[in-house]
């Protein structure tokens, strides 16, 4: 059973967990925003020179080259935009993990604590009940882990199509269209 002391140091110790993920959290929100106000400042800025340039055109030639050299860093714009919003959305979350396995593995070893030291008081003949209650702790934590793996492949997974995806996006942008005569 636990004491008052460890309990109130539980306590305490979930409390400060609770405000270091906070802040984290709050980092990690700071972050969203600066990228964000940084890319609308590079945008009006882009906007601003654009129309200038427009005002300036003489012929159709000359318009279309300009719209064209317009468009085509948009789509690296915006993939280097999620890419950089994926970055943070992924470091803020892996700190989350990476706490949540740290509780989850200090958990599991008081949860065996306290199995270990019912079992040396047990009471005799209960020794089938022990064995239950070990097997069943056992099994959560296999479960958990396997959880934990599958989560790790799947950000993996989903890490790994991105890059993909933002070479696939970003390659063809970078390519001068072709025209038909």
């Amino acid at each position: 059973m636990m004491t008052a002391e460890q309990i109130v140091a539980a306590n305490k110790a979930s409390i400060q967990t609770l405000f270091g993920l906070s802040e984290k959290a709050f980092a990690g929100v700071e972050k969203l925003v600066e990228l964000n106000m940084a890319a609308a400042k590079a945008a009006m800025a882009d906007n601003q020179d654009h129309v200038h340039a427009l005002m300036s055109v003489k012929d159709v030639q000359e318009l279309m080259a300009l719209q064209a050299g317009y468009l085509q860093p948009l789509s690296e714009k915006a993939v280097s935009f999620s890419r950089h919003m994926y970055e943070i959305a992924s470091s803020t979350g892996s700190e989350f993990t990476k706490a949540v396995e740290e509780k989850a593995a200090e958990t599991q070893k008081t949860v065996t604590n306290l199995v270990d030291s019912a079992v040396k008081n047990a009471p005799a003949g209960s020794e089938t009940a022990v064995a239950m209650v070990k097997s069943a702790i056992a099994a959560s934590q296999s479960a958990i882990e396997s959880v934990q793996k599958a989560v790790k492949q799947a950000t993996e997974a989903a890490e790994s199509n991105l890059h993909a995806m933002a070479a696939s996006t970003v390659a063809p942008a970078t390519k001068p269209a072709s025209r038909k005569r």
